[in-house]
């Protein structure tokens, strides 16, 4: 938390009293340090109270602005490897622990607002990141990731390696960026949607695409010309949905929309698939691939679709056989 000026005036005579006035400034910058990124969770909600949207970057600058502006120069200005300020990251990790915990929201694209839950936990005046983990919400959602896709794997810090902690990291930052994409696919336009879908699959090297008509088009919301004279054709489902699943009537009609005029087909949504629907993909005779939110980041990530490269990170090891030559 940040420092009240009453925090601030102790602070600094109990610096005076045990080094003097002359070590008090060198002593006060040694002892103060960036708030870890769990301790930030009531400054963003308090940043938020008023209910209003405010833009990400808006937000954690805000934040960083209202309740650590005291913080010494150098530690401000302080970078992460990739050269984001290391306490706009912090912020930023925390906006997406409250968001996982139901405590901020997205409204809209690149937006945050504090939800009723948040206002309801400012009136408390607390949020650990011991209750925030055992919160059901977070628990729920937590859940559901490591059911649907390999999970980071928990290490011990005391037993990893250097390598053991990277990994780790990595896949943090990794299982995180897919779980923002999701949400950002749920909010864009459902047209749009069906673009970044025609959009991955030329990325993944399917043959020629075209998109259909925003209506009239049958239940197909694009076509891949698997060779040029279109003679083997894949036909595209696209669906946004929040929560809702795909049912088997979803299937079954997409299912007649390919009916004479091809045999393969890729329905693909942010949801996910009811057990009906799956089994009805599977016994149709059409071959049909199902994909559901989760593979559907899975593959925009490998493929770089809507990301963007932000860092690299060279790790370099001893040359056995340079040595072995001299």
């Amino acid at each position: 938390m940040a420092q009240t000026k009453k925090q601030r005036e102790a602070l600094d005579n109990l610096a005076r009293d045990f080094f003097g006035d002359e070590d008090m400034d060198s002593t006060s910058r040694m002892i103060m340090k960036l708030p870890k990124f769990h301790e930030t969770f009531i400054p963003c909600l308090k940043v938020l109270s008023d209910g209003k949207p405010v833009h990400y970057n808006e937000f954690r600058k805000m934040v960083r602005d209202r309740y650590y502006s005291d913080l010494p120069e150098e530690l401000l200005k302080r970078k992460t490897k990739n050269g984001d300020q290391m306490i706009l990251n912090r912020i930023g990790w925390a906006k997406s622990y409250l968001k996982k915990g139901g405590y901020l929201e997205y409204p809209e694209r690149a937006m945050v607002r504090i939800t009723d839950k948040g206002l309801d936990t400012l009136k408390k005046g607390s949020l650990t990141l011991k209750e925030l983990k055992e919160d059901p919400v977070f628990v729920e959602s937590e859940v559901a990731r490591l059911n649907t896709k390999e999970s980071s794997e928990v290490i011990d810090k005391e037993d990893a390696t250097p390598q053991d902690l990277i990994d780790s990291g990595v896949k943090q930052l990794e299982d995180q960026i897919k779980s923002d994409l999701l949400d950002r696919l749920k909010e864009v336009d459902p047209f749009y949607f069906e673009k970044i879908i025609l959009i991955l699959l030329e990325r993944m090297g399917y043959g020629d695409l075209i998109e259909t008509k925003k209506t009239g088009d049958g239940g197909i919301d694009g076509v891949v010309n698997q060779d040029k004279l279109g003679l083997e054709k894949i036909y595209i489902q696209a669906k946004r949905y929040n929560e809702n699943k795909i049912r088997e009537k979803d299937i079954r009609n997409f299912i007649g929309a390919m009916s004479g005029d091809t045999s393969k087909g890729v329905f693909v949504t942010t949801s996910s698939f009811d057990a009906s629907a799956a089994e009805k993909a599977k016994e149709a005779h059409h071959k049909i691939i199902l994909i559901d939110g989760n593979k559907l980041v899975d593959l925009m990530y490998e493929f770089s679709v809507g990301l963007e490269v932000e860092s690299t990170y060279e790790v370099k090891k001893l040359d056995e056989d340079f040595f072995e030559g001299i």
